[in-house]
């Protein structure tokens, strides 16, 4: 897991530890010291803490004036043990949304798995950003993770599936990226 780096190819457009509105700004990484694990596996240094012991996260980009941000999304996502939902509302949608953002592309290829609890989290956040013309995507979440996200009747808090799927996002940059969700997520909801 320690091989396991956030995308870094939008260093150029932004960088969430030089943005003074971002929650991880001014963080100081390591390229060499390994301190944040999940479980008992090292994940490399350039991974964001949200105090979850088992979810990190990467701001790869935020748009200020076109309110959407682009997290990428590391490990378990354990709502049973750890309340990762409640972590990630708290300390990363919120700050987000007290700065104008409404759409939230979570991309989830390192997602390995997802254990639900209550859903109370995800209404809310739901509802903040649906008040707000937004809404949350899930990108490239695994197969697995997507049926447990469904079987546990939360699947309707965010737009998944079809294009979402399978979208080689790494080819994009960061605005093009966003159009092509927007547009399929404004067909969905439209």
């Amino acid at each position: 897991m320690h091989d396991i780096e956030p995308y870094y190819g939008w260093r150029d457009y932004y960088i969430a530890s030089e943005d003074p509105s971002s929650i991880f700004f001014d963080r100081q990484y390591s390229e060499f010291e390994f301190s944040q694990k999940i479980y008992n596996h090292y994940i490399h240094p350039q991974w964001d803490s949200m105090d979850s012991q088992t979810l990190f996260l990467k701001i790869l980009f935020v748009d200020y004036e076109e309110q959407y941000a682009i997290i990428e999304l590391m490990g378990e996502w354990n709502d049973l043990l750890y309340n990762d939902i409640m972590l990630l509302k708290r300390e990363v949608a919120d700050q987000l949304i007290e700065h104008g953002i409404n759409k939230f592309v979570m991309i989830g290829e390192n997602v390995l798995n997802f254990h639900p609890s209550d859903d109370c989290y995800y209404e809310e956040w739901f509802e903040d950003v649906q008040e707000q013309d937004g809404w949350i995507c899930l990108l490239n979440f695994r197969d697995h993770v997507l049926q447990d996200i469904s079987d546990s009747n939360i699947d309707h808090y965010f737009v998944t599936g079809g294009k979402l799927q399978e979208m080689n996002w790494r080819t994009y940059q960061p605005e093009v990226l966003f159009e092509k969700i927007n547009q399929v997520v404004q067909k969905r909801i439209g």
